[in-house]
């Protein structure tokens, strides 16, 4: 009896043994098939390991905000319909700024080269969005921007794919073209989301954090100014403007703004322009009483000019009613591409500023109804192509667009946390950034989907677009000059 007892028990043992040996070889094939299919795709498997995000929850003005996300949050709507509205036109752009990684794709390498100048990376995974922070933006840049993607994800739940991205939240572009597009280059360009680029560089132009406010500059909500706006264009009638140039920024930001108040009046000379320097130190000492960009539509003409890269007040200017005289831009956002010459603006030159300014004036004043016709086109296009809904779908089909291209499956990286709504806005201390929060929140999700993606420009319209634009302004250019050799005579 004792005999049998220790042979069962024996042949016991080596069973439990074998068993277990074949569950160590079985994972250790499992670990080796996911560590290779990791090293290939350039993630590690630590992703596994990542810490979970501690649940946060509070009452955001009325609305109760959880993070984790529950699974109904993260669903596609049931009351969901398709929209047949097609998008505006400069939303073609975003098949020319995807166009350099078409035939490779993009590759986990090809995001991570980017990491340099990016100050954060997302990722979304079954419709829950993760971040991995690398250095904080200037201001409240990121904090924002990244609150619009919460938005458009609570907008149009579970309808944006898994993607990896990198975001740079500084002004001027990084990747420059010349070191990838050659004939003989190899090496495919990296991939970086960025507010601006220009012909020199590929950096993924994106909408930028002012949409949802600028708290530090006390420059409210896209949605909240351009209503503000439209009242005071109404109050104002063009006719009754001041028959000069205006502008009001910050002069230290770009060579070109310190040329251009040269171009202020003087006792010896006045160039039709009334230029102010924006102190924004004093200004917010004094409760940001003369910065209200609703109440600075009191000129016929407005300049636009860059700074160090593009400027977020292009938009604020369009849509003033007044005619925008635009200095040659270099930079490009994501819907300025849309807007030509004569039509929704006056071409100003950049090397011959004050002749150039005072020549528009000069022939505005003379020609009221054809500038008042151009105001009123930029006010429209600016009023009916970058309402917020369609600022949602342009960065929905970008983003769409942009994770067709991952050759990789994205997983969340080990540094990242989860993070919705409610571990943005419930810890988030009370002020302007928390108010502009509050007010452009997303309540409930959209019952149509996002406006219907116009295709890429074939080449013939592409050259003609070109080409218009650039005939435009030389016929602006011929004027000039033509007034300005008659004033030499």
């Amino acid at each position: 009896m004792a005999t049998t007892k220790i042979i069962t028990s024996t042949v016991l043992f080596f069973f439990i043994l074998s068993v277990g040996f074949c569950i160590y070889y079985l994972q250790l094939d499992v670990s080796m098939i996911t560590n290779s299919f990791s090293k290939k795709e350039g993630v590690t498997s630590k992703a596994t390991k990542r810490t979970k995000t501690p649940p946060v929850s509070c009452l955001f003005g009325n609305l109760t905000l959880t993070c984790p996300l529950s699974s109904s949050e993260t669903s596609i709507s049931s009351t969901y319909k398709s929209s047949t509205e097609v998008c505006p036109e400069y939303f073609r752009w975003i098949h020319e700024d995807l166009s350099p990684w078409r035939k490779t794709g993009i590759s986990n390498d090809m995001i991570m080269r980017a990491r340099r100048t990016a100050n954060f990376r997302l990722v979304i995974v079954d419709g829950k969005a993760y971040l991995e922070t690398y250095g904080k933006a200037y201001q409240s840049r990121d904090t924002l921007n990244l609150w619009g993607i919460l938005q458009l994800m609570k907008r149009y739940p579970g309808r944006l794919p898994n993607l990896d991205l990198l975001f740079d939240c500084n002004d001027p572009p990084v990747i420059e073209s010349s070191l990838y597009m050659q004939p003989n280059s190899t090496v495919p360009p990296p991939a970086l989301f960025s507010y601006c680029s220009d012909d020199s560089h590929l950096d993924i132009v994106f909408p930028d954090w002012s949409f949802w406010g600028w708290p530090e500059i006390n420059i409210k909500p896209w949605n909240t100014l351009l209503e503000e706006m439209k009242e005071e264009n109404m109050k104002l009638k063009w006719t009754e403007r001041e028959p000069y140039a205006y502008w009001k920024g910050n002069t230290d930001v770009g060579y070109s703004r310190k040329d251009l108040i040269k171009c202020n009046v003087s006792d010896k000379q006045d160039w039709g322009a009334r230029l102010y320097e924006q102190d924004w130190g004093s200004e917010s000492q004094n409760g940001f009483q003369k910065s209200n960009l609703a109440n600075q539509c009191t000129h016929r003409y407005k300049v636009y000019i860059e700074g160090w890269a593009w400027s977020v007040s292009q938009k604020y200017i369009l849509a003033c009613d007044s005619l925008t005289l635009l200095v040659k831009p270099r930079f490009y956002d994501f819907f300025t591409r849309g807007i030509m010459p004569l039509k929704h603006y006056w071409p100003i030159k950049i090397n011959d500023m004050c002749r150039s300014i005072k020549f528009a004036v000069g022939w505005g004043n003379k020609h009221e109804q054809k500038v008042q016709e151009i105001g009123k086109a930029s006010s429209d296009f600016i009023r009916e192509n970058l309402k917020m809904e369609y600022i949602y779908d342009y960065m929905f089909h970008l983003l769409n667009d942009y994770a067709k291209l991952l050759t990789y499956k994205p997983t969340i990286p080990p540094n990242a946390i989860e993070f919705c709504s409610a571990t943005m806005a419930c810890p988030h201390p009370d002020g302007l950034e928390k108010t502009y929060m509050m007010e452009t929140m997303v309540r409930h999700p959209s019952d149509t989907g996002p406006c219907t993606m116009p295709p890429p420009f074939d080449p013939p319209s592409f050259h003609t677009l070109l080409e218009e634009k650039e005939q435009s302004i030389k016929k602006v250019e011929m004027l000039e000059n033509k007034f300005w050799s008659r004033q030499r005579k």
